[in-house]
């Protein structure tokens, strides 16, 4: 098959690409790095002639509206008319308020179902990689704020492998949701990231107010009990960043990948 990837140099958008070659797939990365902006349509037609299947892991950056960045990405990709989309998405992002990222992915979900291409929605929980992007995010000097969430996390590889298997099946609209082996505290998440990467400083739980807040501490974002469960757990993960951290303290190169966190 020949797969193209929005996102194909982010988190997810990577992990598919990876998975997607080593299953023999032809992969085309879609990204401004390619020279395909996907926001104003320039270069997506040409790069996307030929496609069996779309997978949309594409992620807003700084100063961007989720909002409109989402819908214009599913535009610039359906008109193209590719067999399929894939879109990856946020497991209840329809529960969480008016946060601005949830809101983003509910309008890609939205305009996906409206394109007139067929179609597959694969909602997944917060990657693990979560934990550091809010100890980067909640730094104030030497103190670090997170906020109380319940999460079950899941690993971005396992992310990229399901959206690959999506891409290579016929599409079901909206498919099961993914998450991780286990409950977590994000708190105790993002701790356990401090310890494991050697940072090692003060963590302070924090209550982020309004729907959105009540909604990460209520388990309103937590995935059903029917939904797919990742394999690797969280703390499985944090051995890897102790290994990582272990390397570069020893004097080593770290090899490991540095995305940016969903």
């Amino acid at each position: 098959m020949k797969i193209a990837i929005a996102g194909g140099t982010g988190q997810a958008g990577a992990q598919a690409a990876l998975a997607a070659g080593e299953r023999g797939h032809e992969v085309i990365v879609l990204a401004r790095s390619e020279g395909i902006d996907l926001v104003s349509g320039s270069g997506a037609a040409a790069a996307l002639d030929g496609v069996d299947a779309v997978i949309d892991a594409s992620g807003v950056r700084p100063g961007d509206d989720p909002v409109a960045f989402h819908e214009a990405v599913v535009r610039s990709l359906a008109g193209a008319k590719p067999p399929r989309i894939v879109v990856l998405s946020i497991v209840n992002c329809d529960r969480a308020g008016d946060y601005p990222l949830y809101r983003g992915k509910l309008a890609q979900e939205r305009a996906v179902e409206g394109s007139g291409v067929p179609f597959t929605i694969a909602r997944t929980t917060q990657f693990h990689e979560f934990a550091a992007q809010v100890w980067r995010r909640g730094a104030r000097g030497p103190l670090h704020f997170s906020p109380r969430m319940r999460t079950r996390p899941v690993a971005v590889r396992e992310v990229g492998a399901r959206l690959v298997d999506l891409a290579e099946a016929a599409p079901v609209g909206r498919a099961a949701d993914l998450g991780g082996p286990c409950e977590e505290s994000l708190v105790e998440m993002v701790r356990g990231y401090a310890r494991a990467s050697g940072a090692g400083r003060l963590v302070i739980p924090i209550n982020l107010g309004g729907a959105f807040g009540r909604a990460q501490r209520d388990g309103s974002l937590l995935p059903e009990p029917d939904a797919l469960r990742g394999t690797e757990t969280f703390a499985e993960w944090l051995v890897r960043v102790a290994a990582a951290a272990g390397r570069r303290g020893a004097g080593g190169e770290d090899r490991g990948r540095s995305d940016e966190p969903r």
